[in-house]
This record gives structure tokens, C-alpha cells and sequence, in this order.
């Protein structure tokens, strides 16, 4: 197939059900004593293409849509499917989430009303598809001849551009009937170089909730691809790491990643509600060190971690989580609030209709403190700069945790020596942000590439850090 033959929708079209059928659905899958109902609507657009060896190879256009109901009885959840639209398919579903209920009288059937909307954080129409599939074609092209003129050394390009465009409808037991549309754009460029016999591979991606076109027409496509390379160059230097017990200073924006890893998932809703969490149970206490305030926004224009509405119709905001170091709140879905005697904070995402609702992080970060990067950097007698991540895992019931980092650097006497290679980076997430001595000024957001993966979804995210000094934490290296 010649991307340049695709041709693409200006706007998907909305799923046609209505409003009685809704309705009906609601009334027949919500049994008496429910503490909550809803239905998810939804359509998706999506489309990718990917470079290599100079040429763009692969082309997927995808759509999904289909229809999730739920009910919500105490600590059960019913959650059922489908993809059919059908009248008769979309009973049986709403029949399926009842089934939870031990009794089967039903509720009064409820009017659907209009439910407020209140953010806009990206356009209302479908920006993410407005782009040509040819211009997409050209622009990866471009990428490649590029970052093999920035050096003689680049011997290999891969590149990648995605669109995605969502549109869903919420209509909850309330009767609120809520509407939202979610484009989402990422690139993604990594480089093989080679010297002296020796390859190395450097990385960069960035995108966020806004139109392609800015990709194509920006100077982000081509600042990405000269990141990528700088990268893989700087690994062909790269030494082997040191191991043991040392400082170590995260740089601002993607490192945020070990936050939302060994801090975040263990601020979630549900795990702090089952005793789980290494966080549970200790709201007012003290969990970091005196500066260190950590959030999660989800209204931030956007961002790829953003959304006008979580997938339960609540309104995205500003949550505070640490607060000066003392523990001051977790990220709620409607179903862990009302367990936990809480509000909901707007976390409640889903994959799609097809996954049912869980308590999960927007754009979580740390607030900038007023330490200069320089003085940070120059405190270190001898430690690790990590700069960017790789990989990670993490155990949320310890907070244990281990991160690969894909840029750092050897300092000693304050001064970087040298980039080094295989650095990974142990510690758990109850006592890291204890050892946390200086806050730098500089708070990044990352560029726009987060994923997180939980019970088996992927949802987009974000993080953020500044330059953040940690006391000690175990480094694990290759240095003979």
C-alpha cells in the first residue's frame, strides 16, 4: 500500500444510540440499592505509520467502537461489553453488569439530562487527522535524510507517527449525559550509529493532546531527531557505570517517571483502600522530606496525561498528594471514594469500553523548590546525574523499585566526568523521597511519550520533576 493513496476522515462520526435506548439500558441493569450506573460510549480513530531503512513501510488504520455498562454494589463491580449496537446486544450487556445485584428489583427509570462540561483543554473538533497520510509520509522522510546529515555516524533511522482521535459519552445513573472528544498525536525517532565497530542507539518521542500539524510544520520534529542522535553519539563514549551506595541527582522532566512509578501507583485509590500500598492508612503523616510537594493535574492544557473528564464523567483537577513532605490525599475513582469516605478527584480511566474503571494517575509531579541546578550538580563529591530512563519495575506493596537509565553521567567533585553506560538506579518508594536534600528551581514536564500500564491497560500520562538531589541510593553498574 502507498501511504500516500490512504486518504482519511475530516471527523469520525458519534455512535447513533438513542436516547430512549440509553435510557431503557440504564433502568434494566440498575438493580435497587446500586451505589452507582453508568454507560460508556465510545469511538476511536487511529493511525500510525513507521519508517525504516529510509522508507516508510508501515501503514494501520484502525477503528473501535462499542458500548461498556457497569454497576457499582459495594465493593462489587459488574462491568459488561460489546460491540454490537444492536438494541438486543446492548440489553444483554446491560443484563450482564446486573448480575451482580443479589436482588432484582429495579430502580425508577431516570430522565437523561445534559451534564456540564468544564474544561477545554483541547480543540472540539478532530485537529489529529487533519494532516494528509502524504504529508505524514514526507515529514518521516525528512526526519531521515536529517539525522543522517547531523553525522556521518548515523547508520540506521526509525521513526514513527501516530494520531488517534477518541469521542465518548458518559450517561450515568443520575441521569447526567456527558460528552468529551480526545485526540492525542506522538512522535517518536531513534537512531543506530557506528564507530570503529561499535553501535550504539539513542532515542526521543514527544507529542501530546493538540494536532498533528504540529509535528509537520513545528521545529519539535527536527529538535527530536537532533535529541536522538546526540544521545546515541554520547553512548559511544559512555564508560562503564559505577555500583554501590551514593547521591544521586535526577534532571527535571522525564526522570519524573521514578516518581510516578515508586510514588504514584502507591497513592491510587484502590490500593490504599485494600491496606496494599506501603502508603496506606498514613494520611497526616509525614512520607518526604520538608519541600517536597507532589501532585497530580489532569486540567492542564494538552498535555497527553489530560482530560476534561475522567471515564466516570468526573472533572479533572489539581490534586495535591504530598504536601511539604506530609501525606495529604490519594487519587480517587467514584468507587474507592464513597469505600473510603473520600471525593473522587477525577483518576477513574479506563483503556476503553471494553476495560473496566480503575483509580490512575493524569500528570503527576513535583513542585520546583529554589535550589539552583548548578549548586545541585556541584554538591555531588562523587555520585550518578541521571538524566533520562529507560525501563523500570516496581512492587507496589514495598515500593521497591529498579530503573534502567538511558543517560548519565559519572561526578565527581561537582563536575560531570564522563557519560556512563548499564547505571540502573534500586531503591523503594517510601524512604527515596526522605533522602530528598535539595529541590531545584527548573520543574519539566516530560515531552509528551507517557504510558502506563495497570491490571492489564494502558492509559496516557504524564510526569514532571526538577533537579532533585537524593542522599543515597544504590546503584547498580557494570564497572568491574
Amino acid at each position: 500500500m502507498n501511504p500516500a493513496d490512504v486518504q482519511t476522515n475530516a471527523a469520525p462520526a458519534n455512535i447513533s444510540i438513542a436516547d430512549s435506548t440509553l435510557a431503557e439500558m440504564l433502568h434494566a441493569m440498575t438493580p435497587k440499592g446500586a451505589d452507582d450506573a453508568d454507560l460508556y460510549v465510545q469511538y476511536s480513530e487511529s493511525e500510525s505509520l513507521a519508517l525504516e531503512e529510509g522508507r516508510v513501510k508501515h501503514v494501520s488504520c484502525s477503528t473501535h467502537q462499542g458500548i461498556g455498562a457497569r454497576v457499582i454494589k459495594g465493593e462489587a463491580a459488574g462491568h459488561a461489553y460489546t460491540d454490537r449496537l444492536e438494541p438486543a446486544a446492548l440489553m444483554e450487556a446491560a443484563r450482564a453488569a446486573r448480575a451482580i445485584a443479589a436482588d432484582t428489583q429495579s430502580r425508577a427509570p431516570v430522565a437523561v439530562h445534559a451534564g456540564e462540561q468544564p474544561h477545554a483543554l483541547y480543540l472540539p473538533q478532530n485537529p489529529a487527522f487533519a494532516a494528509p497520510m502524504a504529508d505524514r509520509k514526507a515529514l518521516l522522510e525528512r526526519l531521515d535524510a536529517y539525522a543522517r546529515s547531523l553525522d556521518a555516524r548515523v547508520k540506521q533511522v526509525f521513526a514513527n507517527v501516530s494520531s488517534s482521535f477518541t469521542d465518548i459519552r458518559i450517561v450515568r445513573m443520575d441521569g447526567a449525559d456527558l460528552h468529551d472528544v480526545r485526540p492525542l498525536v506522538r512522535l517518536n525517532i531513534s537512531v543506530v550509529v557506528e564507530h570503529n565497530g561499535k553501535r550504539e542507539t539513542g532515542s526521543a518521542g514527544g507529542g501530546g493532546r493538540f494536532g498533528l500539524e504540529r509535528m509537520l510544520q513545528g521545529e519539535e520534529a527536527e529538535r527530536l531527531t537532533r535529541e536522538a542522535v546526540r544521545l546515541a553519539l554520547l553512548n559511544l563514549d559512555a564508560i562503564a557505570a559505577p555500583a554501590g551506595p551514593m547521591p544521586v541527582v535526577l534532571g527535571p522532566g522525564w526522570p519524573g517517571i521514578l516518581l510516578h512509578e515508586a510514588i504514584g501507583h502507591g497513592l491510587e485509590g484502590d490500593f490504599n483502600r485494600k491496606g496494599t500500598s506501603a502508603f496506606a492508612g498514613r494520611i497526616g503523616q509525614r512520607v518526604a522530606a520538608i519541600g517536597v510537594t507532589v501532585v497530580d493535574d489532569g486540567s492542564i492544557r494538552e498535555r497527553r496525561g489530560s482530560l476534561n473528564i475522567d471515564d466516570e464523567g468526573t472533572p479533572t483537577g489539581r490534586t495535591v498528594l504530598i504536601e511539604d513532605g506530609i501525606l495529604t490525599g490519594y487519587l480517587q475513582d467514584k468507587q474507592n471514594a464513597r469505600l473510603m469516605g473520600m471525593q473522587p478527584t477525577g483518576n477513574g480511566r479506563r483503556e476503553s469500553y471494553a476495560h473496566p474503571v480503575l483509580p490512575r494517575m493524569t500528570n503527576t509531579f513535583m513542585l520546583a523548590g529554589e535550589a539552583s541546578p548548578d549548586d545541585i550538580l556541584k554538591s555531588l563529591e562523587r555520585g550518578i546525574y541521571a538524566v533520562n530512563f529507560g525501563g523500570g519495575q516496581v512492587d507496589i506493596t514495598s515500593g521497591k523499585f529498579v530503573f534502567t537509565t538511558s543517560e548519565a553521567y559519572l561526578v565527581e567533585n561537582g563536575k560531570i566526568v564522563a557519560p556512563v553506560k548499564g547505571a540502573t538506579l534500586i531503591g523503594d518508594g517510601p524512604s527515596v523521597l526522605t533522602r530528598v536534600s535539595m529541590i531545584g528551581n527548573d520543574l519539566e514536564l516530560d515531552p509528551g511519550v507517557g504510558t502506563c500500564g495497570k491490571d492489564g491497560q494502558s492509559v496516557p500520562v504524564g510526569v514532571g520533576l526538577p533537579t532533585l538531589r537524593i542522599d543515597e541510593l544504590t546503584v547498580g553498574g557494570s564497572e568491574a
